[in-house]
């Protein structure tokens, strides 16, 4: 039998040194591929990338910085157009697989699945709670209820006992750090959407495929790390104009999700998010931006860039 070729897709923006740890691991693995997405960084990352010479890399600059939303999307439209990969590995330039996942991968049994989420742990080996396969709780009342009666993510993301198990598990999405994605999953879903920007363009792919009938996998035997720095000691998300991408995105997200029950779910959702705001630094700052995000939002309107969004900034003094 033919071994599946995989292409792994990295998208970068100005961390440069833990891009340097992610090829390094990357490169030790017999992919087929490498695609490195450069979202028109400033800390000599082109330099660098210029300065590598293994065959399996190409690397794509961007002249403006499109966020992890449109530098995947780029990603994965060149590694089909060029390569037409059987699978495509997704991560962030601040991930890395474990020794020996890719060929962990090949002898799985892969031929049900359309995606494969991988267990995804913080570098001290904690589980890494921003990549938790999740299940939608508006396609099981089970998992709606316990949503409904206060078990918050822990209710609708896999937990401790999923990690520890021996077995593969369905589930209805996963993020892109450790995922796989096969080709047919392009066919059934598309393109994760880059006007997102940033966040939910990976849970909102996830859900597309799902709706076109795709399976997705959970895999613990297959370890991924994740060495995020997107959230301060408190948990808050730095720098704080990630606000407005995260909550319009979520928005997006949910309506997608849960169809009839979005507006109910809004009067469990918008009065945490509104808790959100009463601590901290800057609450007025911090307010407009979860406001322009829920206009935008329930509008289902993505056309708000990051420039945009820094000149809004700028215009009311915030």
């Amino acid at each position: 039998m033919t071994r599946a070729r995989v292409c792994a897709v990295v998208v970068t923006f100005d961390r440069l040194d833990k891009l340097n740890i992610a090829l390094d691991r990357l490169l030790a693995e017999p992919l087929d591929h490498i695609v490195v997405v450069d979202n028109a960084s400033t800390d000599g990352t082109d330099a660098f990338l210029r300065g590598l010479n293994d065959p399996r890399l190409d690397c794509l600059r961007l002249k403006h910085n499109l966020g992890g939303a449109g530098g995947f999307e780029t990603g994965m439209r060149h590694a089909i157009a060029r390569y037409d990969p059987d699978w495509l590995l997704l991560q962030d330039d601040d991930a890395w697989p474990a020794p020996g996942l890719v060929n962990r991968f090949h002898s799985a049994n892969t031929a049900t699945a359309d995606a494969i989420v991988t267990a995804v742990r913080t570098p001290e080996g904690a589980i890494c709670d921003m990549n938790r396969p999740l299940l939608n709780p508006f396609r099981d009342w089970r998992v709606l209820l316990r949503t409904a009666l206060g078990g918050g993510r822990d209710a609708f993301h896999l937990g401790e006992e999923s990690y520890a198990s021996i077995t593969q598990l369905p589930v209805d999405g996963g993020s892109f750090v450790g995922l796989f994605v096969s080709r047919r999953a392009i066919t059934l879903a598309g393109y994760p959407d880059g006007r997102l920007f940033l966040y939910a363009d990976d849970a909102l792919f996830c859900h597309q495929l799902r709706a076109a009938g795709g399976q997705i996998l959970f895999r613990p035997d297959l370890h991924y790390t994740h060495d995020s720095d997107s959230f301060d000691a408190g948990g808050a998300l730095v720098p704080d104009w990630k606000l407005y991408f995260y909550h319009r995105n979520l928005l997006i997200l949910y309506r997608a999700a849960a169809g009839m029950l979005f507006w109910p779910a809004m009067l469990m959702i918008l009065p945490k998010w509104a808790l959100r705001l009463r601590t901290g630094e800057n609450r007025r700052r911090r307010a407009r931006l979860m406001l322009w995000a829920l206009r935008d939002g329930l509008r289902r309107d993505t056309r708000m860039s990051l420039p945009d969004l820094r000149a809004a900034i700028a215009r009311q003094g915030l």
